[in-house]
């Protein structure tokens, strides 16, 4: 076999745009190159690291002059742990960045007519504005090229793996190892305290870390939740194989609710499985109620540890806010919230409708959602626990009625093909798509066009310093706009 050719290195590159994912972008020997973490303006000396007909990748391996558009980033593990790709580029510029991203997809995609879209809105916090973190914990760490490059080599006969557990991030294309973090910069400041002592005194007592290939190991993920009310919730999932397994966990549990009385609820549980979704396992008690509050306006929402809330808590009310306005509620609506998660739209929406109706996959949250409804004193809402697909048919809609509008908020790969089929044959008078993925909402936008009309765009950051957005549509249905000109 011949000699692999080697890939080159490109001087004094001025970065053009901001690209998808994060990444920044320049073109070269007519094809676009992707680069992350780096921002329009900078001149770089680029190393291309995957060359493709259309296209290439590269790294930057010097920053030659910085662009007037570049930020100093604030977090020791940037361009590290993968997260917070934007850290580098002004909050001003994300914004345009993220705008235009809507933009292009709802026109690339859909290919359908559009209005004006409305200024994005921007998150009042940019740091500190998530009420919620996922670390996991396992029994390999990664190390940095610096890291690695630093250590003595190792001796003959010296063990080939040290105790290299960690709490942390999972790296990108590194499924089994996990960047220890010291301190994220996204939650109040008690997580990275809670974080960083559970991990110290699991390792401290002997306590094992989950090896993710060999499927062993107790201590395997920690969640951190806490509220605009003042409470905080813990859960971690633990891999029992022994009774020492928990006996330690018992012991790592009772010293985190000694040393952080803030923490409200802590929960567990066993997970045997080989991923960390725990929506189908069940969850222990081991201290408070199991729950947490959270308030919006005037309502109060009950949230479990399966329980879906919008995690930048702020800028959810601006988004359901939205959302609410766009509905254009006069109490006479019957209403479906599609997606409904704990009922917080359908809550929020309900003392200016009719009737609300709100569907959603995870039992819990729908008993959650019953809750939220009790609790406020909101008699007028109706939830189902199911499969977008299976609930929403038309018997379903012949049985509880036809709806005025509908409120869909689905997760990120979009609204089923069945759904939107039954959304037409609805025919609401009104549509609000509020999407985490403008890509999937234009290819839903573009199967709902025959029928519908977008009369409004609102893109809203929920997520700083990163390249995702969400954003809310209002259509209207055509005849109701023909019948009205």
């Amino acid at each position: 076999m011949g000699k692999k050719k080697a890939l080159p290195l490109i001087e004094g590159v001025t970065i053009e745009a901001v690209a998808a994912e994060g990444k920044s972008l320049f073109h070269h020997d007519g094809r676009v190159v992707f680069v992350p973490y780096c921002v329009p303006g900078d001149v770089c000396d680029i190393q291309i690291t995957r060359k493709k007909h259309s296209f290439m990748e590269g790294r930057v391996v010097r920053l030659v002059e910085k662009s007037e558009l570049r930020a100093e980033p604030f977090c020791a593990h940037f361009g590290v742990c993968g997260g917070c790709r934007w850290q580098n580029l002004k909050y001003s510029e994300q914004l345009k960045a993220k705008q235009q991203q809507v933009y292009d997809q709802l026109t690339r995609i859909g290919k359908i007519e559009l209005p004006p879209f409305n200024d994005i809105l921007g998150s009042e916090k940019t740091v500190g504005y998530r009420n919620k973190l996922e670390f996991a914990c396992a029994d390999r760490r990664w190390y940095t090229p610096e890291e690695l490059a630093a250590m003595p080599p190792r001796e003959e006969g010296q063990p080939g793996r040290l105790n290299e557990s960690a709490v942390g991030f999972h790296i990108a294309g590194a499924f089994d190892k996990v960047l220890p973090i010291e301190k994220c910069w996204l939650m109040d400041d008690l997580q990275n305290k809670i974080r960083n002592e559970a991990g110290r005194y699991a390792m401290e007592t002997g306590m094992s870390f989950y090896d993710i290939r060999g499927q062993h190991g107790c201590l395997r993920d920690m969640v951190v939740r806490d509220s605009d009310t003042g409470e905080w919730m813990l859960l971690i999932q633990f891999h029992f194989d022994t009774d020492d397994d928990r006996r330690l966990a018992n012991d790592l549990m009772q010293h985190l609710a000694d040393t952080f009385p803030q923490i409200t609820t802590l929960v567990y549980v066993d997970n045997q499985k080989g991923n960390d979704t725990f929506g189908d396992l069940p969850v222990e008690v081991f201290k408070g109620k199991g729950y947490i509050y959270e308030v919006m306006e005037d309502l109060r929402f009950k949230v479990g540890p399966k329980s879906f809330y919008q995690t930048n808590t702020s800028q959810a009310l601006r988004l359901y806010g939205v959302a609410r306005s766009f509905a254009a509620l006069t109490g006479k609506e019957l209403v479906y919230d599609l997606y409904t998660g704990t009922g917080t739209i359908a809550n929020f929406v309900a003392r200016r409708a009719r009737k609300v109706i709100g569907i959603e996959y995870v039992p819990e949250a729908i008993e959650d959602a019953k809750i939220n409804s009790q609790i406020n004193g909101i008699d007028n809402t109706l939830f189902f626990a199911g499969d977008m697909k299976d609930i929403l048919t038309d018997e379903f809609i012949a049985r509880h009625g036809r709806p005025d509008v509908i409120i869909t908020d689905p997760p990120r790969a979009g609204m089923h093909p069945d759904v939107v089929k039954v959304i037409l044959n609805a025919a609401p008078e009104r549509i609000v798509y509020v999407s985490c993925n403008p890509a999937t909402q234009a290819r839903d936008l573009a199967l709902l066009d025959a029928d519908y009309r977008v009369e409004a765009v609102q893109p809203v950051d929920m997520f700083p310093h990163t390249p995702h957005i969400e954003n809310v549509v209002r259509l209207v249905r055509r005849q109701t706009v023909q019948t009205a000109e």
